[in-house]
């Protein structure tokens, strides 16, 4: 069935529900029970959203669905307020639009507008917002009208959040239009399965691979700029770091990590012991004429993935800093060529990008096994969590058979899966949570007590 014509029976079909729901028997008469209820609300969460479908959300009352129904009503209510996000911000384009015909014609200038230009102030008051709020909206407006319409049409649908919309226009700022554009087609058909995080960082790789020579200079200029930040807090506290190279701050961190674990607990937490660690490396940092700490340092470890030919210099597309995410081939090569790196190979699928094998000379097998997964991984692989795989415990996705090993829940690469501690203990011990990992494209799929199913995608190395 052409698109066009699918999407027009939906919305008679809405329509015609709507006028039912809106004549002679009142929405209360017709959503007497909580089986109809939960089954409009499923409708309306699968359903594009528009005036016909928001007539009707008034039926979604919290207290007459079943839990079920409820995480069905958030979804439709989510894809609603994207819906009327972007009709806001038509709205604030036509403002702008309206207050650049009001500027004189000659001699245009940055002060020629702020001289004329008064709708950010207008903004700002009739939403409630501080300027510098306001001034963000009508520019996020502007671009999402101009420059990325395939991008407001998918926050119109509802497939995504304004965040990520936002997201997009404030990442390809730096870029050329038609670079943009670029940007822009590689990564939409990706942003309806992403929270906005995933988003900023899927944008951060492609607008390095699309523009490598601009990201280069970005970079140098911003490294440039490197500062140190210091600021007072609340209660005696401050906040004490740095602005600098991504790969010199994970340097720090993996620095940092390796001494805080030499560092006895007496009662500290993790965080508490870097912190720290922080403080002793910085002012009772080691000299030649003072021993080591009791217990000695470890090596610290900073991972960078990039491909051979990035490696040698063929190509410029980004490669993977641990922690943090895309840097340029530049900063890749710096860290690669650097005194005392060592090398390790790792192997990705070439269609899918997932990681499929380590060097199996590196480690013994139960090492191995662990570096692969977590390398693999990346992160904690529950769909909206960001901890570091490193960070996280390996989880047997069928369960270790104890009794019998031989029998399955085998402690191989396809069935272990990275989990933070919180998600980690979710799965095994809350009631209607269930795990399954698709060995052949690495994706996994989590079941919720409600029925409603989530994915996660395997990092993608290329």
């Amino acid at each position: 069935m052409p698109t066009a014509m699918a999407e027009d029976i939906t919305e008679d079909a809405t329509e015609n529900t709507t006028n039912e729901l809106n004549g002679p028997d009142c929405l209360d008469e017709w959503a007497a029970g909580p089986d109809r209820l939960d089954e409009w609300a499923a409708h309306l969460a699968a359903t594009a959203p528009g005036p016909h479908t928001a007539s009707v959300l008034p039926v979604l009352r919290a207290e007459e669905l079943s839990h079920t129904g409820r995480i069905d009503a958030l979804k439709a209510l989510e894809r609603h307020a994207a819906w009327i996000q972007a009709q806001q911000a038509d709205i604030l384009a036509a403002l702008e639009a309206d207050a650049w015909t009001s500027i004189p014609p000659t001699e245009w200038d940055r002060n020629t507008e702020a001289a004329w230009n008064f709708t950010c102030e207008e903004v700002a008051c009739a939403l409630k917002l501080s300027g510098l709020t306001a001034a963000k909206r009508l520019e996020v407006a502007r671009d999402l009208a101009s420059r990325y319409p395939p991008t407001r049409a998918l926050l119109a649908e509802g497939e995504i959040s304004y965040s990520q919309a936002a997201a997009v226009t404030e990442a390809c700022a730096v870029l050329a239009p038609e670079v943009a554009e670029q940007v822009e087609a590689a990564v939409l058909h990706k942003l309806p399965a992403m929270t906005t995080g995933q988003t900023r960082r899927v944008l951060a790789r492609e607008i390095v691979r699309a523009d490598p020579d601009g990201a280069e200079q970005r970079h140098q200029a911003r490294k440039r700029q490197r500062q140190m930040v210091h600021y007072p807090q609340d209660d005696g506290m401050a906040m004490w770091g740095a602005v600098l190279p991504a790969e010199q701050a994970a340097a720090m961190t993996a620095a940092v990590d390796s001494h805080a674990a030499t560092l006895p607990d007496e009662g500290r937490t993790l965080e508490q012991k870097r912190v720290d660690a922080l403080y002793d490396l910085v002012v009772n940092r080691s000299t030649a004429s003072t021993p080591e700490p009791s217990g000695g340092r470890s090596a610290a470890v900073v991972q960078v993935t990039v491909p051979l030919d990035v490696l040698i210099g063929d190509t410029d597309d980004p490669a993977h800093l641990k922690g943090y995410g895309p840097i340029t081939a530049g900063q890749a090569r710096g860290v690669a060529f650097a005194e005392g790196t060592v090398w390790r190979r790792l192997i990705t699928h070439p269609t899918t990008g997932m990681l499929i094998k380590t060097d199996p000379t590196t480690y013994k097998p139960t090492a191995e096994v662990e570096r692969h997964v977590v390398a693999r991984d990346a992160h904690c692989t529950f769909p909206t969590c960001n901890m570091p795989a490193h960070r996280c415990d390996l989880d047997h996705v069928a369960p270790f058979n104890h009794t019998d090993p031989t029998a399955g829940g085998q402690t191989t690469p396809d069935n272990l899966t990275t989990l933070c501690r919180r998600h980690h203990l979710m799965k095994t011990h809350h009631p209607g949570w269930a795990l399954k990992r698709d060995s052949e494209s690495g994706t996994t799929t989590w079941t919720a007590p409600t029925g409603h199913t989530y994915t996660n995608h395997p990092h993608d190395y290329r």
